[in-house]
């Protein structure tokens, strides 16, 4: 298939998969405009080779001088955003304060919607367009311990659907991609998040927190079937490319199984396969 270069905005690129992403689409021909919430990270980007703005989803100012430099850029034109900058909230839910849980939102929902929801009267105009969020096989099916992340991911599931329905016709294109464990800061980003907002030797759940902590300080993959995240790139360049993107994409082996089971299993039977697949916070 001939590949027509598309101008196309990605979040959250200082590493992992919005870094992955963002070079691969560039390496296709695609202009890409790469963002990221450290300026080091920005500076960092650009001496790679990419153009690069920062922004901030949790500031809104941040929001719209981000955007307002990645127009400039493009010369006022934006085909596609891949929605990846997001971190995960550790901790029981009963250890979860309002703040924490506002944090983890104002990242992994409310940032995504502002940025989505003034990219898209560009996107009406130019009669067509693509949205690409990076969701989680945890925003299909929960996990202990990662109550606030699921949370964040469920909401973001609906949203999205909601948007799919009120755009079709436009000429828009929504699609949702759920990973798995991926190679990424993630674990890392995860343990900062839960040092500080988590008092850990004051829980009910001390226990299982020194467990969880051990997994994630541990080197090397995060859990059974971890792919790299050039297995997301994938998907996300069918979801940009295709004239026929799909709605969902499944990415690993666990969102598989699991959407699967969510299917056709009794809820006890699943919650019992989930418990024993999260370890209590050890997986």
């Amino acid at each position: 298939m001939a590949i027509t270069s598309r101008t196309v905005l990605v979040t959250g690129c200082s590493s992992g998969i919005g870094h992955t992403v963002a070079h691969g689409l560039r390496k296709r021909g695609h202009r890409v405009v790469a963002s990221a919430r450290k300026v080091e990270d920005v500076e960092r980007l650009r001496e790679e080779g990419l153009e690069a703005v920062r922004i901030d989803l949790d500031d809104s100012r941040s929001i719209a001088e981000g955007l307002e430099m990645a127009l400039a850029i493009t010369g006022g034109t934006l085909y596609a955003l891949f929605n990846n900058g997001a971190y995960g909230q550790p901790g029981a839910v009963e250890d979860l304060s309002r703040e924490a849980l506002r944090a983890q939102f104002e990242t992994n929902l409310f940032g995504w919607v502002e940025l989505t929801n003034r990219i898209i009267p560009l996107m009406r105009e130019a009669g067509e367009g693509r949205i690409i969020q990076n969701s989680s096989v945890l925003g299909l099916v929960a996990m202990a311990y990662r109550g606030a992340y699921n949370a964040s991911k469920y909401a973001l599931e609906g949203i999205t659907d909601t948007l799919r329905l009120e755009l079709r016709g436009s000429g828009i294109h929504v699609s949702l991609i759920e990973p798995g464990p991926v190679e990424s800061r993630f674990r890392a980003n995860a343990y900062h998040a839960w040092q500080r907002w988590i008092d850990a030797e004051r829980s009910f759940h001390r226990e299982s927190y020194r467990a969880m902590e051990a997994r994630l300080k541990r080197p090397g993959p995060a859990a059974p079937f971890t792919v790299p995240p050039e297995a997301v790139l994938k998907r996300v360049i069918h979801a940009l490319e295709s004239p026929r993107p799909q709605v969902r994409y499944y990415v690993t082996f666990p969102t598989y199984l699991f959407a699967t089971l969510r299917r056709i299993l009794p809820y006890t039977w699943l919650d019992a396969m989930l418990a024993r697949s999260g370890g209590d916070g050890r997986r």
